[in-house]
């Protein structure tokens, strides 16, 4: 679903630091005004802003590589822990995960859906795609509808739940629509409005306002 996400930071700088050199992502392009990272079939970019933004996001990985993958995570960064663990399985998606956080604050989440394997090594080119990508909004419902008229269904629940978090997508890639101030699992951070633009696999744009208004292009 997603070919590219594009976030905003007034830590640039430092950001390109933790996604290159860190993580060791392969860093398409960039200037002193963004940079483009690699993840699988997917792209992130993060642009300079003035003001401080927050976002979650998920990153797909094999399923079989779920224990490499946290070693491998180990050396870089450290795991962010909810009631004393620092992964969890979700039966619903068939799909182990664990969190960490970049420099300022973002929730970073590896997913591991177990009918997806691959045998090698855990490595960057073990990322597959963005899994999950947030959008947080005081207008839930207003935005959960726009999300759907372009054929992005709901997952889990019936109608959209405007105080609750709600999975629009399917199969292994969705969008997670929040309302602000609801705390991110494995996470103090709580969801924050900050603008971003989602450009899908079909080559229609999402794009977020700093109000948290949607419009789709």
């Amino acid at each position: 679903m997603f070919n590219s996400v594009i976030l905003y930071t007034n830590k640039l700088k430092q950001l390109k630091g933790f996604y290159g050199n860190v993580l060791g992502l392969s860093i398409l392009e960039a200037s002193s005004k963004h940079f483009t990272a690699s993840i699988g079939k997917s792209t992130l970019i993060f642009r300079e802003s003035e003001k401080p933004a927050s976002y979650h996001f998920a990153i797909n990985i094999p399923g079989n590589q779920f224990k490499l993958a946290k070693h491998w995570a180990l050396e870089k960064v450290r795991l962010n822990r909810e009631d004393a663990v620092d992964e969890i399985y979700y039966s619903r998606f068939e799909a182990d995960a664990f969190y960490f956080e970049d420099p300022v604050g973002n929730v970073i989440e590896f997913i591991a859906r177990r009918n997806v394997d691959k045998w090698s090594d855990f490595s960057v080119e073990s990322l597959l795609n963005l899994s999950e990508v947030s959008i947080t909004t005081p207008f839930v419902e207003e935005v959960g509808e726009q999300l759907q008229n372009i054929g992005i269904p709901i997952s889990g629940h019936v109608d959209i739940e405007p105080n609750e978090l709600n999975f629009l997508g399917s199969k292994e890639t969705f969008i997670l629509l929040v309302p602000p101030k609801r705390r991110w699992y494995f996470s103090k951070r709580m969801s924050e409005i900050s603008p971003l633009e989602i450009e899908l696999t079909d080559g229609k744009r999402i794009v977020v306002s700093n109000e948290g208004r949607a419009e789709i292009i």
